[in-house]
């Protein structure tokens, strides 16, 4: 979900819709996925509303389940050549790895970068690029901790390889994590994803890696805080 900036000339609401535009402005919109977590202990506070407890308890848990599948707007960069972060997150790793077996994009080090997400970051991944989505493959695996090296091979994983127009191909890798059981990726093989698009959700600590063509510049640091959809991994060669 990105949001284009609004043109210069547009009325500004007055009023009641003002307000409604600030509150849609401040508050994140939720992503579908978190409905079913949003939804029951809503109801079970409206139903127990005369039990302090039942009722404090539910609104509780609905607000957690709505701050962690919280879907922010964002804007991404119109520069070209740019690879955006795919998720909101700390730079956890900047080197060169070998890209995953069944992406079938051979055994050389390519440059890699990997976000860490904890549980209180958004969740949403987003595409980096816009370009053609070629593969998405499901691999299981264990649920090691996300920030361990390792995890990038042992854990189980969702990899998607994309092309840009200028033929680049960048793969992006969702990651589960110690807690994270369920990957959810919307992006289908022939989809047309235009960057900083939402294709998918990971539950509850994860980590997302991008891999990148030979001779692309990074411009990040290791411990650096990420923004989905926003902050420049790399420019392309």
């Amino acid at each position: 979900m990105a949001r284009r900036p609004t043109p210069l000339g547009t009325p500004q609401p007055t009023g009641l819709a003002h307000i409604a535009d600030l509150v849609r402005t401040t508050i994140p919109p939720l992503h579908p996925a978190g409905l079913p977590f949003v939804l029951p202990p809503l109801a079970a506070a409206v139903l127990g509303r005369k039990h302090p407890w039942i009722r404090r308890t539910g609104l509780a848990a609905a607000g957690a389940s709505a701050a962690f599948f919280r879907h922010p707007h964002r804007v991404p960069p119109n520069r070209p050549n740019v690879v955006v972060s795919p998720a909101d997150g700390e730079v956890a790793l900047v080197d060169n790895a070998v890209p995953p077996a069944e992406l079938n994009m051979g055994d050389a080090p390519v440059p890699r970068v990997s976000i860490f997400l904890s549980v209180l970051d958004v969740h949403v991944q987003r595409s980096p690029v816009a370009g053609e989505v070629l593969q998405v493959v499901h691999k299981s695996g264990k649920f090691l901790s996300a920030d361990l090296a390792e995890a990038s091979d042992a854990n189980e994983r969702n990899s998607m390889l994309l092309r840009t127009v200028d033929g680049h191909e960048i793969a992006v890798v969702q990651i589960a994590g110690l807690l994270a059981r369920r990957i959810v990726c919307d992006a289908k093989v022939g989809d047309m994803l235009p960057i900083g698009d939402t294709y998918g959700l990971i539950r509850f600590g994860s980590r997302v890696d991008t891999y990148f063509p030979a001779g692309t510049t990074l411009m990040v640091e290791r411990g650096q805080r990420a923004v989905g959809a926003e902050t420049v991994l790399a420019q392309l060669p």
